[in-house]
């Protein structure tokens, strides 16, 4: 064990779900009741796993907590894990369990036209018991990220022992249902990551209100500036901030990002240099930055110094 804990010591914790994504879309117009011809892809998904995936990508290594059974699904998502070499003593899998898979169906447009979701297996198997078992990884980790695919206890062992460690906190919505998860743990969560739907939800959560409202958009998402956007949104964004999350990032898909903080401009990058993360620290920060120049922030029109609010805006990079 002691060996075991050399290896992983000092490597983000990431809790939550990985799910098998299967995604049918016909190749012609669909008639009910019958099968069409298309296409059937597997892909690895589930939130924290493809949070995972992409740190790894990126050269970090990390510690997943997680469930899967002993099933075609299960196996099919450990082997990115057992190739990469990475620590899979976090991924409980068991007979029993059976793997988290969500199933949408396209048309011939790609446009979703139904879909099921089996993940209960999430909240069922990664409990507080299971996840307290890692506390001594969790006590070395430079910051946890959990999903909202956790239940509200998992939630709560999750974020209370990370506070007592003092390791920051990523809460990541999942869904605008789920979301909601987040009024029992916010005065434990640094980074929150919403999409503008999310971030509504989980508001409303907070204050226990029904006063907000998602952005009414028509079919080109681009038409509201960001200036506009965020007007909109602040309400929304203080309230969480309000709840005790130190940074609210706003995603708003092709137009980009909103990072919004009361600490100040020079606050992120405080934050992560405080951390105990390994090697280059705030690297990535550094290089998104790199690409995003100060002359395309809208900063002069987001940056409320009055009320003690720092936004920045974030441009989608290209693909």
């Amino acid at each position: 064990m002691g060996k075991e804990m050399d290896q992983v010591n000092g490597m983000p914790i990431i809790i939550g779900g990985m799910v098998l994504d299967i995604h049918a879309t016909a190749s012609v117009p669909s008639s009910s009741k019958s099968t069409t011809p298309g296409k059937i892809e597997y892909m690895h998904g589930g939130v924290a796993r493809n949070v995972a995936e992409c740190l790894f990508k990126l050269g970090t290594k990390l510690y997943m907590i997680s469930a899967v059974g002993h099933d075609m699904a299960g196996d099919k998502l450990l082997e990115l894990w057992i190739s990469a070499r990475l620590p899979v003593e976090g991924i409980l899998q068991g007979s029993d369990i059976k793997t988290a898979v969500v199933c949408n169906m396209f048309d011939v447009d790609g446009e979703l036209t139904a879909g099921v979701a089996s993940v209960e297996s999430i909240e069922r198997c990664v409990t507080p018991q299971w996840i307290q078992g890692f506390k001594p990884i969790i006590r070395s980790a430079p910051v946890m990220l959990v999903d909202a695919n956790l239940s509200i206890e998992a939630l709560n062992a999750s974020c209370r022992m990370a506070a007592d460690f003092g390791v920051p906190v990523w809460f990541e919505p999942v869904s605008v249902a789920k979301s909601k998860r987040v009024a029992s743990v916010a005065k434990h969560v640094t980074f929150a990551s919403p999409n503008e739907h999310e971030l509504v939800a989980m508001a409303e959560a907070l204050t226990h209100g029904n006063v907000f409202r998602p952005i009414q958009r028509d079919q080109n998402e681009n038409s509201w500036s960001i200036e506009s956007l965020f007007k909109e949104l602040k309400p929304a964004i203080l309230v969480l901030l309000d709840g005790g999350i130190k940074f609210v990032l706003v995603t708003l898909g092709p137009q980009g990002a909103i990072l919004c903080s009361r600490l100040g401009p020079t606050s992120l990058s405080e934050c992560l240099n405080s951390t105990k993360i390994l090697g280059g620290r705030n690297e990535l920060f550094e290089a998104v930055t790199g690409r995003c120049p100060t002359h395309r922030y809208t900063s002069s029109t987001l940056r409320k110094r009055g009320s003690h609010l720092f936004a920045m805006h974030f441009p989608a990079l290209p693909a």
